[in-house]
């Protein structure tokens, strides 16, 4: 290894070891996914638990679960179950633009006077 790949090495290594300095546009960064991450959480919570809802309407319609599980008649079940499901998945994207612009307008005075700060620098 030539003196110039070591210290590139020994470099690379220190770096893990020294404390970063944050700078404003590290704390405009954070602030913005600060704003969307409640509103991203959500969704993917809430959607992921929707779809499996409507998975399993779907199952109890199409599959014979449903007699498995002591079900008589599943089709009537099934349907609404996945009714429930998918009227769930189409409610996903409007509370998600609500969270989203509820928390835009808290932090939206934040978050322009500090990317004004940077800009004008």
């Amino acid at each position: 290894m030539n003196r110039n790949d070591k210290e590139f090495l020994v470099e690379k290594i220190r770096t893990q070891y020294t404390e970063k300095e944050t700078t404003e546009l590290d704390s405009l960064k954070a602030l913005d996914a600060k704003v969307k991450r409640p509103a991203n959480l959500f969704a993917y919570i809430f959607g992921g638990i929707s779809a499996i809802i409507m998975g399993c309407g779907m199952s109890l319609v199409m599959t014979d679960i449903g007699a498995i599980v002591g079900l008589g008649e599943a089709m009537i079940p099934g349907i609404a179950i996945g009714v429930v499901g998918m009227a769930m998945a189409l409610l996903t994207y409007p509370i998600y633009k609500s969270i989203l612009s509820a928390r835009k307008k808290k932090y939206a005075k934040e978050i322009l006077e500090l990317s004004e700060k940077i800009i004008n620098k």
